[in-house]
């Protein structure tokens, strides 16, 4: 191979890579409504251009990597928190991290080549490319973060659509609206495809169904701010509790109190078993309000982290034990492996990680049925759908101090406004250094504390919508449309006849 033959390739491969980066420029903080469209094409006439499975393959795995190491770049953030001890794993975790989610993609174009070629190959990687998504969601726990639905779409159109398709429906939605147009040329019709998509979600969007009236009860969301490398330190934690404190027994506008107060994850920095000595200060504090706060507890040497709420009169009602937990946060996989190396899981607080709930379950509280997240719980749609009942709100308490201050809360908190909007169900999310966040059934920010704000939110619970399509069938009919649409484009591949042979 020549060296100009070399470098043409290498700009060729930067050039995949380079989509991926742009693409990622849809997801928030920045937000750019053009980085998904312009990226889907570009990358669409490339794939066009491939001659072989494998070159398509390492196109998708570049577009992927370019995507997920600038859109998960703040992956890095937990490992700073300790620099000293993890700091050095940062770059590593980002670039696996990444590699390993492009692998996902890699697939997708490598069978969308395999089975097809010419036109077809762009609806067989619609197909394979949607399938990917859903897989990327569920394979070894699942991590959907930077989902396709999580991309900035024109008037809330994610949000619009969800209740009815769910995030992989708007995944494929996108992927229908801006793939094709790299076949413009040959079937300019195609053009009408991303304003039938707009049309679509603008017609769904009309639904007549309105959103239940608002709660008479009040409820406070308390930020206390505490970031993470302060959080746990001993002469800083009792001050952070003392601010929480101090919010919730402020009078409301009206002069007095919150029925319900909300804490964050893991506010209380002590173990719910050792709670008796901080009763009678919580119940100063609340001044007969009920409260959800975030703790870890321990049981039978298992360690927990959890959501409790205690009553107005200081008794423990009722406990959810987180049941999704981070992995190489919360616990390490194959954990006599790590520990040969001396590495924990950043945020657990055991040398043995966390261990899981037991299973999902509503919580009563004074203001209704609420369904508990914890943090990374709110990332999985299949998760809340997983509910035994249906709640009247959902609750999510996290500490976002772990993402850092740029990109991850943020693309957090997109993810809560897609929770909500796909149940029909108003979210209340307590953040420890933000964004704490009043969210109402149609996945709405009615009210905020902006990042790396100390304060509260006194709010009345916004009213629910009736349950939603995505409720009730989950990503099943997604999932269905994708197989029949690879089976439409695949079906030379899968029924052409073997060459025959001379006997």
């Amino acid at each position: 191979m020549s060296f100009l033959t070399a470098l043409s390739r290498l700009g060729l491969y930067g050039l995949w890579f380079g989509a991926g980066a742009l693409m990622a420029q849809g997801l928030a903080p920045v937000s750019a409504l053009w980085a998904a469209p312009l990226a889907l094409v570009v990358v669409a006439a490339m794939v066009l251009r491939v001659q072989t499975a494998t070159r398509a393959g390492w196109l998708g795995w570049l577009f992927g990597l370019g995507y997920f190491a600038f859109g998960l770049a703040w992956i890095m953030e937990p490992f700073q928190v300790d620099a000293e001890a993890y700091g050095w794993m940062a770059p590593f975790a980002l670039v696996g991290m990444a590699a390993g989610l492009a692998l996902f993609w890699a697939l997708a174009f490598w069978a969308a080549a395999r089975l097809a070629s010419g036109e077809a190959r762009i609806w067989a990687l619609i197909a394979t490319w949607g399938l990917a998504e859903l897989a990327r969601a569920y394979v070894l726990t699942g991590f959907p973060w930077a989902g396709l639905a999580q991309l900035a779409l024109p008037r809330d159109l994610a949000l619009d659509l969800v209740p009815y398709l769910g995030t992989h429906g708007v995944a494929l939605l996108l992927l229908l609206a801006f793939l094709p147009l790299a076949l413009v040329r040959q079937r300019p019709l195609l053009l009408v495809a991303p304003g039938a998509a707009v049309l679509l979600a603008g017609a769904l969007s009309l639904a007549p169904a309105e959103p239940g009236a608002e709660g008479a009860q009040v409820v406070r969301l308390v930020q206390p701010n505490a970031p993470q490398k302060e959080k746990w330190l001993p002469e800083k934690r009792w001050v952070f509790l003392q601010r929480m404190l101090e919010y919730t027994a402020e009078p409301t506008a009206e002069g007095g109190r919150p029925d319900l107060v909300i804490w964050p994850e893991t506010a209380i920095p002590t173990l719910q078993n050792y709670m008796d000595e901080l009763t009678s200060e919580l119940l100063f504090a609340t001044r007969g309000a009920e409260l959800l706060y975030g703790i870890q507890r321990e049981e039978n040497g298992r360690y927990m982290n959890s959501a409790v709420v205690m009553s107005a009169e200081g008794e423990v009602l009722q406990i959810y034990d987180k049941v999704h937990l981070v992995p190489f946060g919360e616990y390490m996989p194959f954990p006599s492996l790590w520990q040969r190396f001396g590495i924990s899981g950043l945020a657990a607080r055991a040398s043995g990680g966390y261990a899981p709930g037991a299973d999902r379950r509503l919580m009563e509280t004074t203001v209704g049925r609420a369904l508990p997240l914890i943090c990374y719980e709110g990332v999985f749609a299949q998760d809340v759908n997983a509910a035994p009942q249906r709640a009247d709100f959902l609750v999510l308490i996290t500490n976002d101090g772990w993402f850092g201050t740029y990109s991850g809360p943020y693309q957090h908190l997109v993810q809560a406004q897609l929770r909500a909007a796909e149940q029909g169900l108003p979210m209340l999310r307590a953040a420890n250094t933000g964004v704490t966040a009043v969210i109402d059934a149609r996945g709405r920010i009615l009210d905020s504390l902006a990042l790396g704000e100390a304060g509260y939110i006194d709010t009345a619970l916004p009213g629910a919508l009736p349950p939603t399509l995505y409720s009730r069938s989950g990503d099943w009919p997604v999932f269905l449309i994708l197989l029949g649409l690879l089976a439409a484009t695949g079906r030379r591949f899968f029924w052409r006849k073997p060459p025959r042979t001379l006997a």
